[in-house]
Formats: C-alpha cells, structure tokens, sequence
C-alpha cells in the first residue's frame, strides 16, 4: 500500500544531510520462517552475518498492523499545531526534524512512546489524551502482539546459541521494568528532491539500535538501507507485510560479539511517504549487560568492559547517531595496546 500524507510538516531541508542514491538492491536478506523446524539455526546464522534478517509467518494479525497504520496516518496528518501538542519529546513525544539532542537532523516526523506502564512518561500521557481512544487500543494490541513474536524469537536465539537457561533473553523483555519503547517514524514524501542533484536526503541517520533487539515493520515504500561488512550500504526491499529484525549493541555484548548489532539508515523518498514501527527491546535498567557464562569457552574473556543498561543507555544519549557507541565500552586487548 502507498502511503500518501501531507509533507507541510516539514516544510524544508536545508539542514537534512544528503548522500549519493545507492541503485544496488540487496536480495539476498536472510528470510526466516517462524514456524520452520530450523528458525533457530537459521536466525543465528543471519544474525551472525548480517545482524538482520526478515521474518515471515511471524503470527502478527495483519488487522493490528492495518489499525495502527491508519491511526499513525491519521495522526500524523493533523495540523502541524496539534502536532506540536504532543512534543517536544522528553526523550518520549513527538519529534520533528531533530533525532535527539545532540545536532543530528532528518527528514522524519515521529512519536516514541514507552511501552512499560511502571515508567511515567508526561508526553506518552498527552499524546494518548489528546487523541482517541482507538489510537491507543491501536498502538496496544499491536505492540502487545509484536512483543509475545519477539519473545519467540529471542527464545529461538537462546536456542541456537545454546544460552542457558532458555529464557535468558526473553525474561528480560519480559521483566515488569524492561525498558522497551515503542517509536512510529513517517517520512514524508520530498519533491524538493528532484533540484538536490539527484541526492537523496537523510530521512534517518546511520545508527545502529542501542537495546537487545529491534522489530521494525514498515509500508510498502522504500527507504531503509544497510551497511554489510564490507562497508557497502544497500537498499532493502521493502515488505509490509513481514518484519525485520535488528540485532542491537546489547545483544552483541551478550554474546561476546557473535551476533553483531547491524548499522543501518533510512533514505527519503521523493513521492511516496514512508511509515515504519519499531518496537526496541531492551533489559531493565538496572540490569547488568555482559557476556552469558554458557556461550563463553574455557579460559575466554569479554571483549567489554562490564556495565548496566542504565550506563549504556545514557551514554548512547550523549552521542551522535553515527557514533561507534560500543567503543567506549570496549576491552583494549593486549595486542592493541602493544600496537600504541
């Protein structure tokens, strides 16, 4: 389905940073069936070459995904004043233009909402206030439906990386004070792109996702890129009726640096709206993010330095959207330092 919303709230780019179109359609994304007897060695292996893969029979009615679609649409179609009602975000709220406080910009109007009701959050409140009811049983039953997949699927990472015990991962996400959000991103169309050269402008940065895991389900408009390990960023298909699964930095420190967290960008699209909902799965805050004992061989170190959710989270706040935020947190090997 083609989304097509008003562009008004954006109503320029000369601050959106532009990169050169990339033509290269990358179809070799990893698909994974969640009811195939092997999901869990085929998850692994995606996540470990790729940090990323799509996931279909995923279980999710399309009737939750179809209600939300519409209730964002119809939010984000309101006047740019009513808008503005529901931000600006705390980090919670309504977004436009800024990602963050630290100067990074795109071309992206968006809402994050927290999605663990122990955590009180003023502009999660006015947003559900200020608009009707269905828009919040929207957002629940489809949040509530992509977590119980999510947990399917970290059960199935535990699985094939034989992570004991077997809910490891998912009791995290599951905890009464995970810190989990829930974001809706619309890009609207940008017919400014045809004068920009044939550039294509920054609708989200290049990043990788702070939390455990990342259950992304857009429209049928493409936009999202990856960066493979050879550095080269790639367009992927886009599926709306599927999603896809990030691996994200906690996650990597959890295994030691198996899975590896997948770096990633949205492009704008000069006609077609993009709409994407992300749900980020991340431990409490209280939690410690290190390395499980059963993936670890006799005698291995971690690769990072230990540190609670609560640590890395802010951290990853103070820095830009392209920064290396593991960096910090990384061991410096006996090799590296014998290189100083």
């Amino acid at each position: 389905m083609v989304v097509h919303s008003q562009s008004g709230a954006l109503d320029h780019c000369s601050l959106i940073r532009t990169c050169k179109p990339t033509a290269t359609v990358f179809n070799g994304i990893p698909v994974v069936n969640l009811r195939d007897p092997q999901a869990k060695t085929l998850i692994v292996k995606a996540c470990e070459e790729f940090g990323f893969f799509k996931l279909v029979n995923h279980g999710v009615p399309m009737e939750f995904i179809s209600e939300l679609e519409t209730e964002a649409l119809r939010f984000f179609n309101l006047p740019q004043s009513d808008k503005d009602k529901a931000g600006p975000p705390d980090p919670f709220g309504y977004g436009c233009k800024m990602i963050g406080s630290n100067g990074d910009v795109g071309w992206v109007e968006y809402l994050l909402l927290n999605t663990n009701p122990q955590i009180t959050s003023h502009q999660t409140h006015t947003v559900f206030r200020e608009n009707p009811e269905s828009f919040r049983s929207a957002v629940n039953d489809y949040v509530q439906a992509v977590k119980r997949m999510a947990f399917e699927v970290v059960k199935l990472v535990a699985d094939g990386l034989r992570i004991e015990p077997r809910d490891a991962l998912s009791r995290l996400l599951g905890d009464d004070k995970s810190d989990s959000c829930f974001r809706l991103n619309h890009y609207p169309p940008c017919p400014e792109l045809q004068a920009l050269s044939g550039r294509n402008l920054i609708g989200f940065g290049e990043h990788t996702d702070p939390q455990i895991i990342s259950v992304l389900r857009s429209n049928n408009t493409s936009g999202l890129q990856i960066c493979l390990k050879d550095k080269t960023w790639v367009s992927v298909p886009p599926d709306q009726t599927s999603f896809f699964i990030n691996v994200g930095d906690a996650l990597q420190v959890m295994t030691n640096g198996r899975l590896r967290s997948v770096r990633h960008r949205v492009l704008a699209d000069p006609r077609n709206s993009r709409l994407s909902m992300i749900y980020f799965g991340g431990p409490p805050l209280s939690e410690k993010i290190v390395p499980f004992p059963s993936l670890m061989a006799k005698g291995e170190e971690s690769l990072y330095k230990e540190f609670t959710w609560w640590e890395y989270k802010t951290s990853a706040y103070k820095s830009k959207l392209a920064d290396y935020r593991l960096g910090l947190f990384e061991k410096r090997t006996a090799s590296a330092v014998a290189g100083l």
